[in-house]
């Protein structure tokens, strides 16, 4: 009997092969990049409200004693017995710039990349109570002519965000520019204006991130702290 001879088998080519290798490629690179961005998004509300929490723990603080809390020493290894604890007041100027104070005001050590926070926190809020006050300002403190020692904030265009501010608090971003990290070593200091959060003046940074410029930051001012002690009665 006559056999009808095998049908052709046909496969991919090494043309066609590549071209399907490229598209998973493609489409990988995508998804990855997608997934990345998702992530960085995430993070980027995580350090937000996180900062949100830890300026209700600053005036919570100031509520209770007076005062808002020495910067903690940001070089101290986590290991140390006094890495995270505000030194008692006065404050000095050396002392008003450093890390936030995360054991006294009981909060996370770092923001969601694994850096502590930048914290300044100006002398003319975070001095030792005397004569027996309630608290160590008054309603005057930061207004004109007893303004002297508080920060600015601006935006990106160097535009003014807010003036005379009692405290600032710096998450450093993905990159970390500047930051501390829970080692007591410093990351290296961002540019520009990166660099504004992390020099320890009184001039910080603050604006929607971009790819140049990722950090993150809250403020208090005087008039919010002010009305926080009237309202628990230190403060007339």
């Amino acid at each position: 009997m006559r056999q009808n001879p095998p049908a052709p088998q046909h496969g991919f080519s090494l043309v066609e092969l590549t071209v399907v290798l490229v598209i998973v490629a493609l489409l990988s690179g995508g998804l990855m990049f997608g997934l990345s961005a998702q992530r960085e998004t995430a993070a980027l509300q995580d350090a937000r409200r996180q900062l949100d929490t830890v300026r209700e723990a600053l005036l919570g603080f100031a509520m209770a004693n007076g005062r808002l809390p020495c910067p903690a020493p940001a070089n101290l290894p986590n290991t140390d017995a006094n890495a995270g604890k505000a030194p008692a007041p006065p404050c000095d100027t050396a002392l008003q710039h450093g890390v936030l104070p995360w054991v006294t005001l009981g909060v996370p050590e770092t923001d969601p990349w694994g850096n502590r926070l930048t914290y300044f926190g100006s002398n003319r809020f975070t001095a030792a109570l005397t004569g027996g006050a309630q608290a160590s300002f008054t309603m005057s403190t930061g207004v004109p002519p007893d303004n002297a020692g508080l920060a600015d904030i601006r935006n990106l265009a160097g535009s003014t965000v807010a003036i005379e501010t009692g405290a600032v608090v710096v998450s450093h971003g993905v990159n970390g520019a500047g930051a501390y990290r829970p080692d007591g070593s410093k990351i290296a200091d961002g540019v520009g204006s990166e660099l504004e959060n992390s020099d320890a003046d009184q001039t910080f940074v603050a604006d929607t991130p971009t790819t140049a410029f990722d950090d993150v930051l809250v403020w208090i001012s005087p008039h919010l702290l002010k009305s926080r002690l009237v309202a628990v009665g230190k403060l007339p």
